[in-house]
């Protein structure tokens, strides 16, 4: 389905699920979008202060400026949080944040997140850039419950279901 045959409604229900698109260097590229009626400020604070970072995804350790290295462990993962190297590339408070972070056998993730206001709402754009050959489908999954998580941090709306009970629920939408 092109995107001209959707409508807003479709279009909304996939950037929410994450839409997987291929740029010229072959990369595929898999992009969200979240809003919410909070201030820029405060979902500014929801992905870069300790405490509210902490609630959604996991803890970073280390200088906060462009070019710093620290270390970043994802806690809500199953066993023991295991933290990993990770770069600040770019800080624009409160507009934009892109990190680089080593995972174990695959490619520095790079994850730029842009915010914006529109229409009175604060607009969050997630993005990642794979290999042409990954297989996207699970780590849209996981980003897709992590990106609930962080509905829940900042839109005080319920968390999601534990990972198995999201997997059941959400998993059929990607084919898992």
């Amino acid at each position: 389905m092109s995107d001209e045959d959707m409508s807003g409604e479709d279009m909304s229900y996939m950037a929410r699920r994450g839409v997987v698109t291929t740029g010229t260097d072959g990369r595929q590229r898999l992009e969200f979008h979240r809003s919410w009626p909070d201030p820029i400020e405060d979902v500014w604070s929801a992905l870069t202060e300790p405490d509210r970072l902490a609630r959604w995804i996991g803890a970073y350790e280390g200088e906060r400026a462009v070019g710093a290295r620290g270390t970043f462990a994802m806690t809500h993962e199953e066993g023991e949080p295991v933290g990993v190297p990770m770069t600040i590339v770019e800080c624009d408070p409160p507009r934009r944040l892109v990190i680089e972070w080593v995972q174990q056998d695959t490619d520095a993730w790079r994850v730029d997140l842009d915010l914006w206001v529109e229409d009175g709402r604060t607009v969050l754009r997630f993005v990642q850039s794979y290999a042409p050959d990954a297989d996207v489908t699970d780590f849209a999954l996981g980003w897709h419950w992590y990106l609930d998580k962080l509905d829940a941090a900042v839109g005080h709306v319920p968390a999601p279901a534990d990972w198995d009970r999201f997997l059941a629920e959400t998993g059929p939408a990607y084919g898992r």
